[in-house]
């Protein structure tokens, strides 16, 4: 394995690449992305192209959603580090990139992932999410496992009905009310919101990403439909309207923590919405279907394994899943990482640069002015050879175990930071990054207490990977046997 810290030599050079034509080449290149390439080898042809991972190309929505489509695009392990330095680049409006969703979708405000730490206001909501989920620290283990056996429950008697169970639709269900219970004390199903959160949290994602998706459907409709101007935000202000009412109540205490912070309740409330329901929610939509297909791919000789570590860790711990059970996991813990380091919840990272800036990639060091837009798609980086070698893109359930396999764990970056850094008001990684990596981890401990093994047939859908359950085999010994 080379080190991608190594120097790189020679002197600093331009950045290769090309626009193409004004907004003409801008609408090609985001037809390559969406339609005749795909994200992967629309990024993998350009730095092939150009013989470099760091290259000037353009990156959707682009005409006429975003004013500038226009980018240096870091894609490797080596250069993608520079959008988490917050002395190189500025994080003002970046969050979805070249566009900047309507602020009607978020009360008027905007919320904290807009903002540069620079800005008072982000330290202040940033600390709200700490003291948040610091104050709800007990309630992670007993709450996540309340909901997630009642979900395979469901799993098993919809395997015993049909044969088959989706394992999507239970799970949005399930971790939306997970959230709500371990962040407020309130399942959400249990309020006036009813079963109807997810859909509604749903829909307005859709609303702020629909630029950077495909639904699949003819490219003549689409284009017009999603790519070329904003959805109007009036036709999900009641689907708002219901979720915020259910944080305004629910999230009482959290708000009366953000008053002493300096925020104003509406304004904390907005946020403590996003927070949740993107951030929080938006993540675990992605996370447990990627990480269920991962293990489901893994087959019996991995779920062994883990059977074998979890119920150990467990039986330990008085039969009890511990934080400190939890833990002693290696090998669960390095499934999740894994899982996180190929198929991150969010792909794309911005920033400005704040001066004119030198960026070492592998093979050379590059030229970027103040201003310009720097922009990192994160698998390429994740899965660069040159740090994780030949099985870069495949699923190594032990790739973190050990004392070498935790030196790689610092070129795990989904949570917008370095998983050996952590998260604070003065950087963008995410605040829950460790509740993140915990409750994936609870994940894995819930399946092999319950299973021996399970058989599941994968596929994708819009927001990533889709995963039914085709059978499970009950456990037969240990803690999950009882």
């Amino acid at each position: 394995m080379a080190s991608s810290d190594q120097g790189s030599s020679g002197a600093p050079k331009p950045v290769p690449g090309s626009y193409g034509l004004p907004v003409i080449g801008a609408v090609r290149d985001r037809l390559d992305f969406y339609y005749f390439q795909g994200q992967d080898k629309y990024f993998e042809s350009r730095v092939e192209r150009y013989g470099s991972t760091v290259v000037r190309i353009n990156v959707p929505p682009g005409p006429f959603m975003a004013k500038d489509p226009r980018v240096v695009a870091v894609l490797d392990a080596k250069s993608f580090p520079v959008l988490f330095d917050m002395d190189k680049v500025e994080k003002k409006n970046l969050f979805t990139g070249t566009y900047m969703p309507s602020t009607s979708l978020t009360g008027g405000y905007r919320v904290c992932s807009y903002l540069d730490p620079s800005e008072p206001t982000h330290t202040k909501v940033k600390q709200m999410l700490f003291n948040l989920l610091l104050s709800r620290k007990d309630e992670v283990i007993p709450t996540f496992r309340s909901n997630f056996s009642g979900l395979l429950a469901t799993v098993e008697s919809e395997l015993a009905k049909d044969g088959k169970a989706e394992f999507n639709k239970l799970n949005d269900a399930t971790s939306f009310d997970f959230i709500g219970e371990a962040y407020f004390g309130v399942r959400p199903s249990s309020t006036e919101l009813g079963t109807g959160g997810p859909t509604k949290a749903a829909k307005w994602l859709i609303w702020q990403l629909h630029p950077l998706v495909t639904l699949g459907l003819p490219m003549i409709l689409e284009e017009p439909l999603l790519h070329t101007f904003h959805l109007p935000p009036f036709l999900v202000k009641g689907d708002y309207k219901a979720l915020y009412k259910y944080y305004s109540t629910a999230g009482k205490q959290a708000l009366d923590m953000a008053e002493g912070l300096g925020l104003s309740r509406e304004e904390a409330c907005h946020n403590l919405l996003f927070a949740t329901t993107f951030n929080s929610y938006g993540g675990l939509k992605v996370l447990f279907p990627g990480l269920l297909a991962n293990i489901a791919n893994g087959g019996e000789k991995l779920h062994e394994k883990l059977v074998a570590e979890i119920r150990g860790a467990v039986a330990e711990a008085g039969g009890k899943v511990t934080l400190g059970a939890v833990e002693k996991m290696e090998l669960t813990k390095s499934v999740v990482w894994e899982s996180l380091r190929l198929d991150p919840p969010v792909k794309f990272q911005y920033g400005h640069a704040k001066k004119d800036l030198e960026i070492a990639s592998h093979d050379g060091v590059f030229q970027v002015k103040k201003g310009e837009m720097l922009f990192g798609y994160q698998p390429c980086a994740t899965k660069d050879p040159r740090v994780f070698g030949a099985t870069a893109r495949e699923f190594v359930p032990d790739r973190f175990v050990g004392e070498e396999g935790s030196k790689l764990l610092q070129y795990v970056y989904w949570s917008n930071g370095r998983e050996t850094e952590s998260p604070s008001v003065a950087n963008k990684q995410c605040p829950g990054k460790n509740f993140v990596v915990l409750v994936g981890r609870l994940f894995v401990v819930e399946l092999f207490l319950r299973y021996d093994t399970f058989d599941a047939s994968v596929g994708t859908e819009l927001l990533g990977t889709s995963v039914v359950f085709t059978g499970v085999t009950k456990a037969t010994s240990g803690p999950g046997s009882e």
